[in-house]
């Protein structure tokens, strides 16, 4: 079975822990430091970045980190993994949802703007499977009702807009580094902002409000990256350009070969790495189509067939069509850098095959 998703480890990440626990230093340390300069200069234009333990603790901190609270609402996509609305919820404030646009997958800046009240305070795009939103818009709503724009860049690193990384629009971004992201630290994530001062409370936040050992300047958490998890992502950033144009080639490929299936789209100006090659396959029974790629022995995901305003934690009313028709359409193929050319025959062979058997 070709996997959907694939992290790839090697002797080098293998070598750097040993580096690490040897060094005796596992908690943040001088890894971490490192891992953060270098993710800053080679990912978003040299803007600070704040190491964590996972994506969501990064949303979550820089969301608290700019104030975001009780009383207060940000806009966020419904199709989307549930961290996101997940970590406006926990600050006490509350998310609304809004649909995407049906290209790309990502906030309809119409549709935001359809969801402002007097109560937003922020408006959060996921740039989802590693397409970056239409950040130029959504910036210049958000300038015009003077709202903070966050962004939630866990699925697109080294994506960008006009030449211009994710992450670095608007008042901070988030990334993640789980296993089956474009790169991985085994478990993380980073913070970033242009700001000194959201950099600042990141940095107490993520370490129980101190800067200095026993002077607790807020109240904090302990949402710190190990030296550990920042060597194995210090190796993988130094992998992560070729790997990004190893999928940006594969998607080409598809591109050309795939039939009876609606494939990506890109919008211009935009730099999409690929997180997912995500197709949709209308007319189709997507479950039945996945089952039958399966028995060709090609793994594919379906991610997000209950839209977050529809899932129990959150349980809203609102009728979002795009996201919803998004849900019952779309499948992930394999795409990362693992795949073999005979990989990539078999999975265009296989997505044909039941394309035509369907119709």
């Amino acid at each position: 079975m070709i996997p959907a998703a694939k992290p790839i480890i090697g002797e080098e990440e293998r070598a750097a822990v040993d580096r690490v626990i040897l060094s005796g230093m596992l908690a943040q340390g001088p890894e971490v430091a490192a891992f953060e300069k270098e993710f800053s200069g080679q990912v978003v234009d040299g803007l600070d970045c704040i190491a964590v333990n996972s994506g969501t603790s990064a949303l979550h901190l820089m969301l608290l980190a700019a104030g975001i609270g009780p009383g207060d609402e940000v806009v966020v996509p419904s199709f989307t993994f549930a961290a996101t609305a997940n970590s406006v919820a926990i600050t006490g404030a509350t998310p609304v949802f809004a649909d995407i646009e049906p290209d790309f997958f990502c906030l309809d800046p119409k549709a935001v703007e359809a969801a402002i009240t007097t109560k937003t305070k922020a408006v959060m795009p996921v740039h989802l499977y590693g397409h970056p939103a239409a950040l130029d818009q959504l910036k210049e709503i958000c300038v015009r009702h003077g709202l903070l724009l966050f962004e939630d860049s866990a699925q697109a690193h080294a994506a960008q807009l006009h030449g211009r990384p994710v992450a670095t629009w608007g008042s901070s971004g988030a990334f993640s580094f789980y296993p089956t992201k474009n790169m991985t630290a085994g478990e993380g994530g980073m913070v970033v902002t242009g700001d000194p001062e959201i950099a600042r409370k990141v940095r107490l936040l993520r370490n129980q409000g101190q800067e200095r050992r026993y002077e607790n300047e807020m109240v904090g958490l302990n949402n710190r990256m190990t030296d550990v998890h920042a060597a194995i992502g210090r190796v993988q950033l130094t992998k992560l350009a070729h790997w990004t144009a190893t999928r940006q080639d594969n998607a080409k490929l598809f591109d050309a070969e795939l039939e009876g299936v609606q494939t990506p789209k890109v919008a211009a100006g935009a730099t999409h790495v690929y997180h997912q090659y995500t197709i949709r396959v209308p007319g189709h029974d997507r479950d039945r189509f996945q089952a039958e790629l399966a028995n060709k022995g090609v793994g594919s995901g379906v991610y997000y067939p209950i839209p977050n305003h529809r899932l129990p934690a959150f349980n809203r009313p609102e009728h979002l069509p795009n996201t919803e028709q998004a849900a019952v359409e779309c499948l992930s193929l394999p795409v990362h850098p693992g795949l073999s050319e005979q990989d990539l025959e078999q999975i265009v062979r296989a997505v044909n095959e039941v394309a035509k058997a369907g119709e």
